[in-house]
């Protein structure tokens, strides 16, 4: 039988569905830095970072007055006569995250045109807050977000805050998003090669030193005793990068930093190695702290220069840092390759509704 209504469902001539593409943030995210290297933003800053309790775990009674009464009215001039001397028009970790956050862009938009992808910085303390990106998907109804903390080895004293900022702002909202956190990426191969290319470059220019020195940010013993993974990340990060340098036990080490306060911290110690070194008279050491994705006060000042201090002053001989990867080529890869299959399974999930509105409208 022919059908002569247009109306008539076995020859329907609406247009077929279009479907918007699919918002979706990729939040990057550091631990923080202060507004300007100024003893007032600097005590802002310390202020809002030693008052997590993930940092500090003392009593908070007690932290409290510590903290008002000996850290926040002395340290912050000498924090920020240092910050200071590694300050260009900004300050190095929040220029670098902006850089990284501009790649990634380019990277994941080229990759994933049918997705509608905002990648957004973010820090636990500071500028620009996580608080604020949070705030911004959700006045833009982005209903997917994928956050990468820049931390490559998980620790509870710097990637839980984050999970500790979302968990206090999920609470307050009726409409929540689809969420997915990387966790850590202390042996992601793209992560692992990018360390040891940063290493062979700077060989290619340099030479080789005597010994390599992976000098990772400490935390306190007892949080380790407690079950932070942090330590033995850092040690399997070091262990699968010299995997791949071809070295010898004797050619390297690791070591932990930017101790803080009297209590014990993971050892060895960086200060203490180099010290130690220098009175042995090595000849040549060269120094990558593989925590940090972006340089810093504790990479550009700490290791840089204090540390140098102390190798050389005690005997050694030549001293050279290795720069962060910061927005590395091959950083930027690992990104990438860290984003893309989450980026995917968004993108295959937005492919499959216009063939199930379609195959509906069939039956």
């Amino acid at each position: 039988m022919n059908c002569v209504n247009e109306s008539c469902y076995c020859r329907d001539k609406s247009p077929a569905p279009t479907i918007e593409r699919t918002k979706v943030a990729v939040i990057l995210a550091n631990l923080g830095t202060p507004t300007a290297p100024t003893p007032a933003a600097v005590r802002s800053y310390l202020r809002e970072f030693l008052s997590d309790s993930r940092v500090i775990e003392v009593p908070r009674l007690i932290w409290f007055f510590i903290l008002r009464l000996l850290i926040l009215p002395s340290r912050p001039k000498r924090v920020a006569k240092a910050y200071a001397s590694i300050w260009t028009h900004e300050s190095p970790m929040r220029e670098t995250l902006l850089a990284q956050v501009a790649a990634v862009q380019a990277r994941v938009s080229a990759a994933f045109p049918a997705l509608d992808v905002q990648v957004l910085p973010a820090m636990s303390y500071g500028e620009p807050s996580l608080r604020d990106a949070m705030a911004h998907c959700h006045q833009q109804g982005i209903d997917q977000w994928v956050v990468l903390p820049l931390f490559p080895q998980y620790s509870a004293t710097s990637t839980a805050p984050l999970y500790d900022q979302i968990a206090r702002w999920i609470p307050q909202q009726r409409r929540l998003p689809s969420l997915q956190i990387i966790r850590d990426y202390h042996a992601h191969p793209h992560y692992i090669h990018a360390l040891a290319e940063s290493i062979k470059a700077h060989w290619a220019v340099n030479g080789q030193a005597e010994k390599l020195l992976f000098s990772f940010h400490g935390i306190p013993q007892p949080y380790a005793d407690k079950g932070d993974p942090y330590p033995e990340h850092c040690r399997a990060t070091a262990a699968a990068v010299v995997r791949e340098l071809g070295l010898s036990d004797e050619q390297w080490c690791v070591s932990f930093q930017s101790r803080f306060g009297l209590q014990e911290w993971v050892k060895p110690y960086t200060d203490a190695t180099l010290k130690a070194w220098g009175e042995q008279s090595l000849a040549s050491v060269d120094v990558i702290c593989p925590a940090f994705s972006a340089d810093c006060l504790e990479t550009l000042e700490e290791i840089a220069v204090e540390n140098r201090e102390f190798f050389q002053q005690a005997g050694g001989g030549r001293y050279a840092y290795i720069d962060a990867l910061n927005a590395n080529e091959l950083h930027i890869d690992m990104m990438q390759a860290l984003l893309a299959p989450r980026l995917a399974a968004i993108e295959s999930e937005q492919s499959a509704i216009p063939a199930a509105l379609l195959s509906s409208r069939a039956t």
